[in-house]
């Protein structure tokens, strides 16, 4: 059977997982030149790919037209563009109804191993293996060599910084600080660092007159929270709300650094080569959710004397009694020393 020539490849969400692929891809792409690539995700992470100028896009509403037997409708759409194998990098119901459909027609498909066995070892309350699971961007890889196509992911090369726009120019401004990012927001609370002790760490920071801290989130009362944290500080500037998503990842493109919880804006900035210093509370790095290239030493972790049971889940939407608040035992100072040392 001829090696593929043209391959579909599905991830729909969330953010993080998508903007994860965005290295794998870009290691194809210049692995495999000779080989298509079409990417199936949400219409909002079309410019994640941007920096990947051989890849087509199909966007995946599949809360509207794509919905249910919808589905089917985008498959077809895809056998249109003339692919002829699918990497499934999802794995799930919208993705295997997808797969399977082609798979039924002849098409090569190939699967992601979430590795949700060793995964569910690494979070149980007894009998817990706390060893480190391969990364999710290698368990993306694995899939390309499932169709005869290899990665050596160590071979990647991050793009050039994105332009910045007239806005973007005016809201930077003319200083000779470093921009570093700081998104203190996750979707679950349990992954997020208490407000009040990311204040001290952007007051301390502030302090030093080294940086000029952009804050980023999502949502109108994330935006208020933020509007009112930078309202405190010469050199630190809100921009939820302000950009439009292209102009967000050009800007997070141009930082010197980013410090991020266990969500998305980490995994922007690690697609541009940017330096991520990650907050893990009930999650954690062995999990391989770790951002992509970034060491260990960057991996910020609560307490494990403290919270034994950690990482309680993958997501961080399940954790026992009293483990809420766990990312709280990572001392501001300790934040505010990697910030420091690393940016």
């Amino acid at each position: 059977m001829p090696k593929p020539s043209h391959i579909l490849v599905l991830r729909f969400s969330a953010m993080g997982d998508v903007a994860m692929t965005v290295p794998v891809l870009r290691v194809f792409a210049e692995t495999y030149p000779e080989v298509q690539l079409t990417v199936v995700s949400k219409k909002h992470f079309k410019p994640f790919f941007n920096t990947i100028p051989t890849i087509n896009f199909i966007e995946a509403d599949v809360y509207g037209k794509h919905k249910n037997f919808g589905l089917l409708k985008l498959a077809n759409e895809a056998k249109s563009k003339g692919i002829d194998a699918v990497a499934d990098l999802h794995n799930v119901i919208r993705s295997k109804i997808i797969s399977n459909y082609l798979r039924l027609q002849g098409y090569k498909v190939a699967t992601i191993d979430k590795g949700r066995e060793e995964k569910r070892k690494l979070t149980a309350s007894e009998n817990k293996k706390f060893a480190q699971l391969k990364t999710t961007h290698q368990r993306y890889a694995d899939v390309f060599e499932k169709l005869g196509f290899p990665l050596d992911l160590s071979k990647h090369t991050f793009p050039e910084r994105q332009q910045l726009n007239r806005r973007l120019h005016s809201l930077i401004g003319q200083h000779t600080k470093k921009a570093i990012g700081i998104a203190p927001f996750a979707a679950h609370d349990s992954k997020m660092y208490p407000l009040e002790q990311m204040k001290q760490v952007i007051s301390e920071v502030h302090k030093t007159e080294k940086y000029k801290i952009f804050l980023f989130g999502g949502g109108q009362k994330e935006e208020e929270k933020l509007k009112g944290i930078a309202s405190n500080f010469e050199n630190v500037t809100n921009v939820a709300g302000q950009l439009t998503f292209e102009e967000e990842l050009a800007l997070i493109s141009n930082l010197d650094g980013m410090l991020s919880m266990d969500s998305g804006n980490g995994h922007l900035a690690a697609m541009f080569g940017i330096p991520v210093i990650t907050l893990w509370g009930v999650t954690h790095p062995f999990a391989g959710f770790v951002p992509f290239n970034q060491p260990m030493v960057n991996q910020l972790t609560a307490d494990r004397e403290q919270y034994p049971l950690i990482p309680t889940s993958i997501y961080g939407n399940k954790f026992p009694e009293g483990y809420k608040n766990a990312i709280e035992s990572i001392k501001p100072e300790k934040v505010v020393n990697a910030v420091l040392k690393t940016f």
